[in-house]
C-alpha cells in the first residue's frame, strides 16, 4: 500500500521537510514539482525531516509538464480549498497521486479548473482563516487514505 504526495512548488522548507518525514512514516513517495521557495540543501529543511531525509522516495520535477509527461496514465486527486467534494469521499487506491499546491497561493487557477471533478477539499469550521497549514492537511489526506484502504 503506498500513496504519491505531490507538492506544486513548495515553499516553505520546514513544511516539506516534515512532509518528507510523513512520506517516510506513510510508505508515501514524495514528489516535488519545481521552482520551489528554497533549497534542498536548506538546513530548516533537513531539520524537519530529520536525519530521516535520505530515506524519503523522492522525485524531482523542473515543472509541472515534466511531472505530468513522467506521470501519464496515473491515478490523480487534487486539494484545494475551492474543491467542492470532501476528501473523505475520496475513492482511495493504492499508487493514487495526491496533488497540494503551493502554501501562498494553492493549485494554480487551470489545474483546478481542468480538473474540477478531482478537485477536494478538507472542511474549515471558521471563517477567520484561509486554508490549514500544508503539512497538517498532507497529514490529514495522507492518513485517512491509509485508513480507507485498509478498511476495504
Amino acid at each position: 500500500m503506498g500513496l504519491n504526495i505531490v507538492l506544486v512548488e513548495p515553499e516553505i522548507p520546514t513544511n516539506t521537510g516534515n512532509i518528507g518525514r510523513l512520506s517516510l512514516g506513510s510508505g508515501s513517495a514524495l514528489h516535488l514539482i519545481k521552482p520551489f521557495g528554497f533549497e534542498l540543501s536548506d538546513k530548516r529543511l533537513k531539520r524537519a525531516g530529520l536525519d530521516y531525509w535520505k530515506h524519503v522516495p523522492l522525485f524531482i520535477y523542473e515543472n509541472i509538464a515534466e511531472f505530468y509527461d513522467k506521470n501519464e496514465g496515473k491515478n490523480f486527486v487534487y486539494f484545494s480549498s475551492h474543491g467542492k467534494q470532501d476528501y473523505c469521499s475520496i475513492d482511495y487506491q493504492d499508487d493514487m497521486f495526491l496533488v497540494f499546491g503551493k502554501e501562498s497561493t494553492g493549485l494554480p487557477t487551470n489545474i483546478v479548473e481542468q480538473n474540477s471533478d478531482l478537485v477536494y477539499n478538507i472542511p474549515i469550521f471558521s471563517p477567520h482563516i484561509r486554508s490549514l497549514n500544508l503539512a497538517n492537511a498532507v497529514a490529514i489526506v495522507v492518513y485517512e487514505g491509509i485508513r480507507a484502504m485498509k478498511n476495504r
